[in-house]
């Protein structure tokens, strides 16, 4: 006889001990010690049934409340993440038989529940080591019943949420993919009488748009008609799952939606007016996601009349959007820490400056149907130009006409167009720029904030085109009038206007760069006063605008005059923060821009600043392993950000920094930072070693071997995007170190020659800086050592020539063209096959400033046409024209 089974029971006296703690857990009463109950629930988590009697409470303790069965269901749920997998294999199938039954419960708190810890099973093991489950899923969904209907509807949304492609994979023991058996069922609940299965069903069908699944791909009209049924559903979340399916089909497979263009779009501009926000703010990023699918331009055309106006219109502030609050804070209240927005500091880059660098402050606010309709004209004033302007421009003009305090909403969306679409229209813009200019110079003293600070935006927006109109008088007086404005607003009592102003103040430094050099005094005692009265917010940005004020005007900001207004108050804030403080972060940055423009007149400053951040890397190192002594928390921006300033330091004293680094660890500091494993530090690392390299290598000279060694290292990494700018500063560092100590760079030539023969072969997937560097590195490294390298050469040399043809004119490419002619005077042959591209790379020259290379040019070209003879006609005919006419300088 066999012997049954035996199911697991809970001891009662365990079961009500369990019970009361979770009671007290979920209680309000502020008596109860919830860390101590906390440590008592974690104390019975040792117990290897534990996780039983909590799927029991959750499932069958009918007596107690629904608050204490669902705190047993979430307490589960985290602990299986973590504990699952080496859970005994009775206690793993003893819950998943608990939850299935559970599935169509009478109290939809407990269906829920059941639902997220059946995803997070399936998230552990998949859908094949649980063979109940598909069934007892497909079982519920056909049941009729609202209750199972809905249990299994959210658990298998959120398995769509949370692991979609468990559904579209071969699952041992079923004939096809769970996906072609579920679809069907989700189309049907499309057309459900209850909401909560056609949202729940809309949004696990829409989870599978990125993924596409053949199964979706292959009922496309079947998902597309059961879209446009749903399209004016009554229940607000419902539409707005319609809008977001077409956009996300826009974005993925716009070839779906051609065929239906028309009625779509007709419908979208419809809903972008849906009374419920969420729904046409879902809608409107369609207009967007349409131009950046290269959908036909001229179909959205002839809607233009009617979807701009509903977009202008949707462009004022809401009643309840929370900058209207915002711009209530007066400069006198402190900022609170949540105010202070997360900030990413950019490691410095050697090389053409084409890394993604996307400085938007808004990703820290909340995006919403404002944004999303400015966004939208700006990105349709970029598809169609001048084209939207009869449209738009009259209800602009009417907006700014509007008088009276209840109309400032109108006027403040409409200086945000004329913002939005001053780079895509500028053609049809520019003839007006100067009445535009003229009319938005008042509102900076408007008084409403808001309409102060898109001002400074909208200005900003037209910066270049106001120094550009700068060179004859009227422009010149405007461009004037604009600069004192904005610094005017730097002193608005309002911190909304102080940012927006300090801002758009930057953008003008950035665009106007040496026009700024004769108000440089009155610049310099505007940023200073607002550094004196910002909170820390706001302080941030005037860093940022002394920083880029620094990098704008260079040794111009170098005249004690300037340097009386500006250093004092920055010393002394420096002197004030913590080396743990994370207000120093802007502050490096800003000293960073600043110490490079003035170069040797920093001088003065440079000791206290080198050795602070001496300290604060030091701090750091060891906050990493004890941070209990170190007094601070690990924070690796504080090594990437002093690094960049020591960088910033070498660049700026050039041999002066001798007499600082001497003495100290710098040498083994960077070393460490070098071999760290966070590639922001790596990067910031190679860049200053390849700083103290040009200015100072006989400092690196005790651990050259293991910084070249290391730096090649990076070489060879795999370069996903993190590591490209590692790669490309390690390069750059090589090459700066090889041209100074020459020979000493042997062991590691054959390494790196292989490593960039690859990196030039595969350009494409890396980027212009790193190509460029790379074409560099290996012509100093082919200069030094062209026995080594040449060799090599008929692996790299079309793609080496390529890049160098890219590279500009200056002493960099020089030395990389030293190195192409010593490696093809010792193997000429290797060359041969590669002349066409050898002939290019020479000719991408406009002028070879350094006699000896022009030299040595000029016998590399005689010396293939000696020994081609008659072919090297036949070879310089393959080349254009104005090639072969920049090539005639070399008499050949």
């Amino acid at each position: 006889m066999a012997a049954t089974a035996v199911v697991w029971q809970p001891r009662d006296d365990g079961l009500a001990e369990i019970c009361a703690l979770l009671e007290q857990q979920i209680s309000p009463s502020s008596v109860v010690d919830k860390s101590q109950i906390w440590q008592q629930l974690q104390h019975f988590s040792q117990f290897p049934d534990f996780n039983n009697y909590l799927v029991f409470i959750l499932v069958r303790a009918e007596g107690k409340s629904i608050e204490v069965r669902q705190a047993a269901g979430l307490l589960l749920k985290n602990n299986l993440r973590g504990a699952y997998p080496s859970m005994v294999q009775e206690n793993q199938k003893y819950i998943k038989s608990e939850l299935l039954p559970c599935l169509g419960a009478a109290d939809r708190n407990i269906r829920t529940t059941v639902g997220t810890i059946i995803s997070v099973i399936v998230n552990i093991e998949g859908v094949s080591g649980w063979s109940e489950l598909l069934p007892a899923l497909v079982t519920c969904l056909d049941s009729n019943d609202l209750n199972h209907m809905d249990g299994a509807m959210d658990a298998l949304s959120k398995i769509c949420e949370d692991i979609p492609h468990v559904l579209d994979s071969e699952v041992p023991g079923l004939a096809e993919r769970p996906i072609n058996i579920f679809l069907p069922r989700l189309f049907q609940f499309f057309q459900s009488p209850h909401a909560s299965l056609r949202k729940l069903a809309l949004g696990s069908v829409n989870q599978y748009i990125i993924i596409m699944p053949a199964a979706l791909f292959h009922s496309m009209d079947k998902y597309l008609q059961g879209l446009f049924v749903l399209a004016n559903d009554p229940v607000a979340e419902v539409r707005k799952l319609v809008c977001a399916a077409f956009v996300h089909l826009t974005e993925v497979l716009p070839s779906s939606i051609e065929p239906h263009l028309r009625n779509l779009m007709e419908y979208m501009l419809q809903v972008n007016k849906d009374p419920d926000e969420e729904v046409s703010l879902e809608a409107c990023e369609f207009w967007s996601a349409y131009c950046d699918a290269q959908l036909p331009p001229e179909n959205l055309k002839e809607f233009l009349p009617r979807l701009i106006p509903v977009l202008l219109e949707n462009m004022a502030y809401a009643d309840d959007d929370e900058s209207l609050l915002d711009a209530e804070e007066d400069e006198s209240q402190p900022d609170r820490d949540q105010d202070l927005k997360p900030r990413f500091h950019t490691s410095r880059l050697h090389g053409s400056e084409d890394f993604d660098d996307d400085d938007d402050d808004d990703s820290f606010n909340v995006w919403n149907l404002r944004k999303c309709s400015a966004a939208a004209i700006d990105v349709l004033s970029n598809v169609f130009g001048d084209e939207i302007l009869p449209a738009l421009m009259p209800l602009i003009q009417t907006k700014l006409s509007a008088s009276g305090d209840e109309a400032w909403k109108d006027r403040e969306a409409a200086v945000l167009a004329l913002g939005a679409i001053a780079e895509g229209c500028m053609t049809g813009l520019y003839p007006h720029l100067a009445e535009i200019v003229a009319f938005l110079l008042p509102l900076l003293d408007d008084k409403f904030p808001l309409i102060r600070s898109i001002s400074c935006w909208t200005l900003s927006r037209f910066g270049k085109y106001i120094i550009q109109e700068s060179g004859n008088p009227k422009g010149y007086e405007q461009f004037e009038k604009v600069l004192m404005g904005l610094l005017r607003r730097l002193l608005d009592t309002n911190k909304r206007v102080q940012e927006a102003a300090c801002s758009a103040f930057a953008t003008l430094e950035e665009d106007a760069a040496e026009e700024l050099v004769p108000h440089l005094g009155v610049i310099l005692q505007h940023l200073m006063c607002a550094f004196g009265k910002y909170q820390r917010r706001n302080l941030r940005i005037v860093y940022d605008a002394i920083g880029t004020l620094a990098d704008s005007v260079r040794g111009e900001l170098n005249k004690p005059a300037y340097l009386e207004i500006l250093m004092p108050p920055l010393v002394a804030k420096w002197q004030q923060l913590s080396n743990s403080d994370k207000d120093l972060f802007p502050l490096l940055e800003c000293f960073t821009s600043i110490s490079q423009a003035l170069g040797v007149g920093f001088a003065p400053f440079a000791q206290p600043v080198f050795h602070r951040c001496m300290d604060i890397i030091q701090l750091q190192q060891l906050a990493k392993v004890d941070p209990a002594s170190a007094g601070a928390q690990y924070d690796r921006e504080f090594i990437v950000c002093s690094l960049d300033l020591l960088s910033g330091l070498t660049e700026g004293l050039g041999s002066g920094i001798e007499s600082l680094v001497s003495q100290t660890n710098l040498r083994d500091l960077l070393l460490k930072c070098c071999m760290d494993e966070a590639p922001d530090v790596r990067q910031s690392a190679f860049a200053l070693m390849g700083d103290l390299a040009r200015v100072f290598p006989v400092y690196l000279q005790p651990r050259l071997l293991e910084f070249l060694e290391i730096a090649s290292q990076q070489l060879s990494a795999n370069l996903i995007r993190e590591n490209l700018s590692v790669a490309n500063n390690a390069c750059w560092a090589i090459g700066e170190l090889a041209v100074k100590v020459r020979q000493e760079v042997s062991p590691i030539v054959a390494n790196v020659v292989s490593s960039l023969s690859v990196i030039l072969q595969h350009g494409e997937n890396v980027n212009k800086a790193l190509v460029e560097n790379s074409a560099i590195t290996l012509g100093r490294l082919a200069w030094i050592r062209p026995d080594l390298v040449a060799p090599h050469m008929e692996q790299f040399m079309k793609p080496w020539c390529l890049a160098l043809s890219m590279v500009r004119d200056d002493i960099e490419k020089e030395d990389a063209f030293r190195g192409l002619c010593s490696v093809v005077k010792v193997n000429p042959s290797g060359g041969v096959s590669s002349l066409v591209f050898i002939c290019q790379a020479i000719a991408s020259w406009h002028e070879i400033r350094s006699e000896d290379v022009q030299n040595e040019v000029t016998q590399v070209l005689n010396g293939y046409k000696h020994m081609l003879g008659n072919s090297w006609a036949e070879c310089l005919s393959a080349l254009e024209t104005p090639v072969k006419e920049r090539l005639a300088r070399y008499q050949v």
